[in-house]
């Protein structure tokens, strides 16, 4: 079977030794569309990181596709979608540093049409769960996993900002290691189901804690101690993201939208926290 749970669940991962120099922090903050007017964001000096580099922190000198062959997944790349990503930040990350990580497979829920696969990492640093959406894989009499839904206030936002991407945008995030072809490859993409490459869902991710950070925290990101959003449809290249962000108990509550396209959802269910 393409799935097996009782395999799966539990299952260890293999570990990471991490390094990471003020380089890296800094092309990740380029690729998430910071500009030459963000001095702690692009420039050595005074130089800040977005919780969201943890993301990055275990791909960064990876040159190959990710690969999904985790005990007792035995599925195609081309299926699977990311579907929740969820940080929490146990200490701020530093411009220079080194890690170990441990990885497990935490969990894999059944949607019915649809299988997920959550992994889970550890380091010192921060804890991060991601949900693997694999279409098709589903109907195995699994659980169907918790609601992760986080109420949006029925007013009007404390903060709106809008997000350009650019047509290029997915090329220098793949320069962090997620080498997904569904991202740069055409054909690939049209396998998938997509008219063209789609942006990498943990770029939108970044783009939108950056967005939260600038305009709630005054670009302070030491406070973050946690975000966790769904990734409710796609982004292409290009488009221009509309993120609104609600004070909320602990923190923000987030959503994103694609301004282009009649604000179809990008990200869902978004919760920042903060520190005090």
């Amino acid at each position: 079977m393409p799935i097996d749970p009782a395999v799966a669940i539990g299952a260890e991962l293999p570990g990471r030794d991490l390094s990471w120099t003020s380089t890296d922090v800094l092309l990740y903050h380029l690729a998430l569309g910071a500009g030459a007017s963000e001095m702690s964001y692009v420039y050595e000096r005074d130089l800040r990181v977005l919780p969201t580099f943890a993301v990055v922190a275990a791909t960064l000198r990876d040159t190959e596709p990710p690969p999904l062959d985790m005990p007792g997944v035995d599925v195609s790349l081309a299926s699977a979608l990311h579907g929740r990503e969820e940080l929490v930040i146990h200490q701020p990350l530093p411009v220079t540093g080194e890690a170990k990580s441990r990885s497990r497979i935490a969990d894999v829920y059944d949607k019915g049409s649809a299988a997920i696969v959550v992994t889970e990492t550890s380091t010192p640093y921060y804890t991060n769960r991601t949900s693997i959406f694999l279409r098709g894989e589903g109907a195995f009499g699994g659980d169907r996993g918790p609601k992760t839904a986080v109420a949006v206030p029925e007013r009007t936002p404390d903060a709106e900002v809008l997000c350009r991407t650019w047509p290029e945008q997915p090329l220098w995030y793949r320069l962090l290691g997620d080498r997904n072809p569904l991202h740069a490859d055409p054909d690939f993409a049209a396998l998938a189901g997509f008219p063209r490459p789609i942006m990498h869902g943990l770029c939108t991710y970044g783009m939108v804690c950056k967005a939260v950070v600038d305009a709630m925290l005054d670009g302070d990101p030491s406070t973050v101690t946690g975000y966790g959003a769904r990734f409710a449809g796609v982004v292409f290249p290009g488009e221009t993201l509309r993120v609104r962000a609600w004070h909320a108990d602990g923190g923000f509550a987030v959503t994103a939208t694609v301004a282009d396209r009649d604000d179809a959802p990008a990200l869902s269910d978004a919760l920042l926290t903060v520190s005090g």
